[in-house]
């Protein structure tokens, strides 16, 4: 105990633990401080009154009263203003423009207030006044200036020698409203930041060269000139909602010229109107998609799920555990999470423990009739999320029974079962590359599409097919695997220069699950307009230029060569389908033919047979049949379209 306390008073340890605490001036001693500036201030003005002559006889004898009395009311008008207003108890380091504006006004109160007090003694007392008038005002003057002065003196000192060791990082900050203001002094009061703001960028051209609090704002046509004036290595978008065109003008030109770019946190994700600089992120790869994010209004959604039991089949993957998150969101009666992935699926469990929502877990297999068959009687589904599937284009191609087996031969136990026991809603998750398929896997989700939709025709369960393009983030998706090359020191591989892709987050992909469940009739293919589609060599590069590396000298893209079944671009519909619009601009129907119910389901009981005895060539067969314009591309099944 001895011990701890002679360590604790210890002159060496104290100033260490100084260097590192965050130091707080008391607040007395910062009142203190104020009536000494005051006092001060109240000589300076005698000194001034008087041209600093005759001292002795003017300030001593002549001013004598006012000296004696004056003085001291002064003195205690300003204490007490002071306590009132709190002036002492702001932290200095943190002085902003709202603590001026207190000082201020503290200030300018006391002084009509001795003034006033002053008039009096004039007028119906003693015909003395308590100060002079020209002493009130350089006071006044004074007192405002020096307490002002000291506080922004001792916030730059503190700056100056509590700022981050080492080099700092020259940044300018892309928005000069109040989210640009924010993060700028956000990031000045940070202790830990090594940033150094050199300016803010904005789009309106009436901004060019103003100052924001001492910081020039630059027009982005002039970022190239400022940019190598400034030696800019960063710039932070802090703009709520920036235009897309210009925003995507912006990042491109940082990428190109070795300029990281980053992001504060969205406004809902802040502490206390505060974030720290450790919060500020690289830039999400979802920007640089081209296109605004589509929000979908869920209150129909809400309407719809509300205290339903709803089955998610394929629950542990990427698009089924999004729409459950989703889902428990809406106040469904139950969610039933399905799913063969046993590790997978316990993980996900974990996540969702916090969610007030009746989650039950189930392991099983689609393709399993007599188990789904004790689901559906055990838990008496409302609605049905199909997301069970296969989707790894080259492995299916190599395991056409395995792609076949799950994606159409599971969906018709699960489809089938959902017209026996009489779902309201059926939503199959299918794909782009259902559309003029040229690889086993997304004839297999066609043909899932057609037996869905023949059904439809005649059943009372509507069937409703959601199509998207490539989800960002998905187990499998090309983000990932860039990511992991990056970190290895790449190269990054890409099969084809001329390759390009349809992309949507994984949030948006799932919104528009839901929505159609909400919306469908039954027999609607819902599609996005997605934008445009994005060459993958271009996102390589830009995945590279924002880990601040230069492509093919940091990090070589490698060209491997088209995959078994790669498509050279996606698309969302085929040349006989036309589309429709809905209530939201971005979401369309897809107008198909119906499927002919019959021939469907004698097709598809004739490929089930040839899975059994691992025919592959007679699986493809049949589905080139059935689907005319499934030509294989780069594929050994390419020798049965001749």
């Amino acid at each position: 105990m001895i011990l701890e306390s002679l360590e604790l008073y210890n002159p060496k340890t104290y100033i260490c633990n100084s260097m590192n605490l965050r130091w707080y001036l008391p607040k007395k001693l910062i009142l203190l401080i104020d009536i000494t500036l005051t006092f001060l201030s109240l000589i300076l003005a005698y000194l001034i009154r008087f041209d600093f002559i005759d001292f002795y006889d003017l300030f001593l004898v002549k001013e004598y009263d006012t000296l004696t009395i004056g003085v001291p009311v002064l003195l205690f008008i300003r204490f007490l203003s002071f306590i009132i207003a709190k002036t002492h108890k702001g932290i200095i380091r943190h002085f902003s423009n709202d603590d001026a504006h207190r000082i201020f006004f503290t200030i300018t109160l006391g002084t009509i207030l001795i003034s006033f007090l002053s008039i009096l003694k004039f007028n119906f007392m003693d015909g003395r006044v308590i100060l002079p008038k020209s002493v009130i005002i350089i006071e006044y003057l004074g007192t405002l200036f020096l307490l002002l002065f000291s506080r922004l003196s001792i916030k730059q000192i503190f700056f100056n020698t509590n700022k981050r060791k080492g080099e700092k990082i020259n940044i300018l900050i892309y928005g000069s409203g109040k989210m640009g203001m924010i993060t700028k002094t956000n990031l000045e009061k940070d202790d830990n930041s090594y940033y150094n703001i050199e300016g803010f960028i904005d789009d309106d051209i009436k901004k060019e060269n103003l100052l924001v609090d001492r910081k020039k704002i630059i027009h982005p046509k002039n970022l190239k000139l400022y940019i190598e004036k400034l030696k800019i290595s960063t710039v932070i978008i802090a703009i709520k909602d920036p235009s897309l065109e210009n925003k995507q003008h912006l990042v491109d030109f940082c990428l190109e010229n070795q300029i990281k770019v980053k992001t504060v946190p969205s406004v809902e994700d802040w502490y206390d109107g505060n974030f720290s600089a450790k919060e500020i992120k690289d830039i999400n790869i979802s920007d640089l998609l081209g296109r605004k994010p589509i929000e979908l209004s869920n209150q129909k959604t809400k309407d719809e799920i509300e205290n339903k039991t709803i089955l998610v089949t394929g629950a542990a993957g990427s698009i089924g555990s999004e729409i459950v998150k989703q889902l428990a969101k809406l106040k469904p009666k139950k969610v039933i999470l399905l799913d063969q992935a046993e590790s997978p699926l316990y993980e996900l469990n974990q996540d969702l423990m916090n969610l007030k929502a009746n989650l039950e877990i189930i392991i099983g297999d689609v393709t399993r009739k007599e188990r789904m068959k004790n689901i559906f009687l055990t838990h008496q589904p409302n609605l049905v999320y199909h997301a069970a599937a296969y989707k790894h284009v080259p492995l299916m191609e190599l395991n056409p029974s395995e792609s076949v087996r799950t994606n159409l031969v599971g969906t018709k136990i699960v489809s089938d079962l959902a017209v026996e026991f009489e779902i309201e809603k059926f939503v199959l998750i299918s794909s782009d590359k259902a559309v003029n398929p040229t690889n086993v896997m997304g004839a297999s989700k066609r043909l899932a599409e057609m037996y869905c939709e023949s059904l439809n025709t005649e059943h009372k369960t509507k069937f409703i097919i959601t199509r998207f393009g490539n989800v960002l983030g998905s187990n499998g998706s090309v983000i990932p695997l860039f990511k992991k090359q990056l970190n290895n020191g790449g190269p990054i591989t890409v099969t084809h220069p001329e390759v390009t892709r349809f992309f949507m987050t994984i949030q948006e992909a799932c919104q528009l699950v839901l929505e159609a469940s909400s919306m469908g009739n039954g027999g609607e293919i819902y599609v996005f307009d997605m934008g445009k589609s994005i060459k993958i060599i271009d996102l390589a590069h830009k995945m590279i230029q924002l880990a601040g590396l230069k492509v093919n000298k940091d990090i070589e893209v490698k060209f491997t060569g088209l995959r078994p079944g790669e498509k050279m671009f996606e698309e969302t519909l085929n040349k006989n389908e036309t589309t429709s619009k809905t209530h939201h601009p971005k979401i369309l129907i897809g107008k198909v033919t119906n499927s002919n119910f019959k021939e469907t389901v004698k097709i598809v009981d004739e490929i089930e047979k040839s899975i059994q005895t691992q025919e592959n060539d007679k699986i493809v067969r049949f589905m080139k049949k059935i689907i005319p314009e499934f030509i294989s591309n780069n594929s050994e099944f390419s020798k049965l379209d001749n």
